[in-house]
């Protein structure tokens, strides 16, 4: 991959849209880890205003301190970014003191992740709307395209997606070039939303190497060995369950002669 240019070309296209669009710059939610690191870079080389926004949430002290240290590192090096923490551990307490327990546990955590990421989502829109403003989406091609790891309407919920064609090693490449931050470099993957210091992989079963290979996979399935062969199997049974948030919103189309007037 020609580093360089790709993050020319990124750069770019993030400023065409936005003045095409008729906005001032980008808001970005910021986790302490690669994808919103590389993606905040990104919109900040723009030159437009770039809001990067803090979200706690019962939050490990490591991803707080990554993402506190990657937003200063920007501020140094592009007087455009500004930055804002919105403390919204609260706000979710409230929440689960609202709604109504469940007999199902394993369904309700799953339930209040994803409203974790539902309510960060309502705060980047928040800033968006002040200041006319695009949310930049921090999901890359494995996520988005491939397994669906994300929250429908929550870290789903952008306007527009930079590094949706880039797998996660081709994130970390381009960080690499960028200059990201050791401590986000070397730090192992993870969604933020559970108040502990789970990864991505825990999660999953499988590496993004693995399921960037299990993505691309073609051959002979009788060749592989016993860790590609469960590799690929959870690849495609979360592909087969994710369906949902990749493919458009279904929408019941009437026939005519219903609609026409009897």
């Amino acid at each position: 991959m020609q580093r360089a240019a790709v993050i020319e070309h990124i750069t770019d296209w993030l400023r065409s849209y936005a003045e095409r669009a008729g906005t001032k710059g980008f808001v970005v939610g910021i986790s302490g880890g690669i994808d919103s690191a590389v993606t905040s870079t990104l919109a900040a080389r723009t030159g437009l205003p770039t809001v990067c926004v803090e979200m706690p949430i019962h939050q490990h002290p490591n991803q707080v301190n990554r993402a506190i240290e990657h937003i200063q590192w920007l501020k140094q090096q592009f007087p455009s970014v500004e930055s804002q923490t919105v403390e919204l551990t609260e706000l979710f307490d409230n929440f689960i003191d609202a709604v109504p327990s469940a007999q199902n546990e394993g369904a309700r955590a799953m339930a209040l992740v994803n409203t974790r990421a539902r309510l960060r989502m309502t705060a980047l829109y928040y800033f968006a709307g002040l200041r006319n403003m695009l949310v930049a989406g921090t999901g890359n091609k494995v996520e988005d395209f491939g397994i669906g790891f994300y929250t429908k309407y929550g870290d789903g919920g952008v306007d527009l997606s930079p590094i949706a064609d880039l797998n996660k090693t081709e994130v970390y490449a381009l960080g690499a070039e960028l200059g990201i931050i050791s401590s986000i470099m070397d730090a192992a993957p993870t969604d933020g939303l559970w108040g502990d210091d789970r990864t991505d992989a825990d999660q999953i079963g499988a590496t993004y190497p693995e399921l960037e290979w299990a993505m691309e996979f073609e051959g002979d399935e009788a060749s592989l060995n016993d860790r590609e062969k469960e590799v690929l199997a959870i690849y495609r049974k979360l592909n087969r369950a994710n369906q949902h948030k990749m493919n458009p919103i279904p929408v019941c189309e009437i026939p005519s002669a219903l609609k026409a007037d009897s």
